[in-house]
């Protein structure tokens, strides 16, 4: 059991990997293919990529039928493409005008995104830990979010870089919601049709591509940093459960700044420094708050019953624990509504 945990982390690490260099590389790519083709070439390398794992995979294992997407899904399937249409072009706009370092951490602002949309709109609890991390999350963005402090100037590709966290952020929920469908399914149509549609965005705005060729390479790096990102993603799941994964892929940031600068050379300022050390607290706070709902309850039950006019008292404890996870069904627990998986 120990040696199957071990395995699962090395696939939640890699599945932040593979996400990782989704930026740095992106960087780069911006010299030969504008943002908006980018942004469809990323999204549609996913699909093809995840649909070919699933075609292979189904052959040599057949995969687990679940639920398929219904009428009463529309509206969240219908959000979640548009969002995932504006989300790449967003960043890849911001990328071009910011720092792949900035960007890197910037993309942490999805958690805070992601947390209040759900508080909000889908009256999800906060933990006093979660609210700790969104003041600094927050407090790193907006110190990422200016170019000069003392002069505070905005970073425009910055703001580009939070309107993209911002709509992944509505993005998670549309997702949330359709969740116990076929996972699948589901990335297969974000990367397909959100590609489409910034392909579409893209010929109507006049973008154009100088080289061919590295359109083979967009579409593998999107493969990469969102399709096979998932794939692992969902394999470290199925072992650590969903709230240890996302603990583990908090990496994700922090491994795409480290790649910033090794691949770009990018130069650093004080306030980078600064807002990168608010940003790591935030994380830290995240990761602790997530693996602290994996816990464990002690339940006691108490029989009282009499005879030969004797009355006796019995009490049998036990406990089990709750694996608390976003992705899974809502119900009632404690007044509360948050996620549940129950193992006993």
């Amino acid at each position: 059991m120990k040696n199957k945990n071990h395995i699962a982390i090395l696939y939640a690490f890699i599945a932040a990997a593979f996400y990782a260099i989704n930026i740095p590389i992106s960087k780069l790519l911006l010299v030969e293919i504008d943002s908006t083709f980018l942004a469809s070439f990323l999204y549609l390398g996913a699909g093809i990529g995840i649909g070919i794992v699933y075609l292979i995979s189904h052959v040599f294992h057949p995969v687990q039928k679940l639920e398929k997407l219904s009428r009463e899904d529309v509206p969240y399937v219908i959000g979640m493409i548009a969002l995932d249409i504006l989300a790449p072009i967003s960043l890849l706009y911001g990328l071009s005008n910011t720092t792949s370092a900035n960007a890197s951490l910037l993309n942490n602002f999805e958690i805070v995104a992601t947390s209040l949309i759900a508080f909000v709109v889908f009256k999800e609890v906060i933990s006093k830990r979660l609210k700790g991390a969104i003041v600094l999350i927050t407090a790193a963005s907006i110190v990422l979010s200016f170019e000069d402090l003392s002069g505070l100037k905005f970073s425009w590709g910055s703001i580009f870089v939070l309107i993209a966290a911002v709509s992944w952020g509505f993005e998670n929920n549309c997702t949330r919601k359709i969740s116990s469908k076929s996972t699948y399914e589901i990335v297969i149509m974000k990367g397909i049709c959100s590609g489409l549609g910034s392909f579409l965005i893209a010929m109507a705005i006049g973008e154009r591509i100088s080289n061919g060729t590295y359109i083979l390479i967009a579409l593998l790096v999107g493969f990469i940093s969102y399709g096979l990102s998932i794939f692992f993603y969902i394999k470290a799941q199925k072992d650590l459960g969903a709230a240890k994964t996302s603990a583990y892929y908090a990496i994700a940031p922090f491994i795409g700044v480290l790649l910033s600068f090794v691949l770009l050379n990018e130069t650093l300022t004080y306030q980078y420094f600064i807002a990168l050390l608010i940003m790591l607290l935030g994380t830290v706070l995240v990761v602790v708050d997530t693996i602290i709902m994996n816990h464990s309850h002690v339940h006691s039950h108490t029989y009282v019953h009499t005879h030969d006019e004797v009355t006796h008292v019995h009490t049998i404890m036990h406990n089990h624990n709750h694996n608390h996870i976003s992705e899974k069904h809502l119900h009632k627990h404690q007044g509360h509504r948050i996620s549940n998986q129950r193992n006993e």
